[in-house]
């Protein structure tokens, strides 16, 4: 199930949502066929299309 939030800039949290990310950072990373763990080399490239993605990204307003 997918929840979307929108998220205004100074916007503060919840008390619920600080609770959610507090529990979520509990709990264990599961890998699975879909989302498999990377390799070193695939996180390189990742990181690298990732940064390249930035470079050219403007922020909306």
């Amino acid at each position: 199930m997918i929840i979307t939030v929108e998220y205004k800039k100074g916007q503060e949290l919840t008390k619920e949502q600080i609770a959610e990310i507090e529990a979520a950072r509990e709990k264990p990373i599961v890998y699975d066929d879909d989302c498999p763990e990377l390799t070193p080399a695939m996180e390189k490239a990742f990181l690298l299309a990732a940064r390249n993605r930035n470079r050219y990204k403007k922020e909306i307003v």
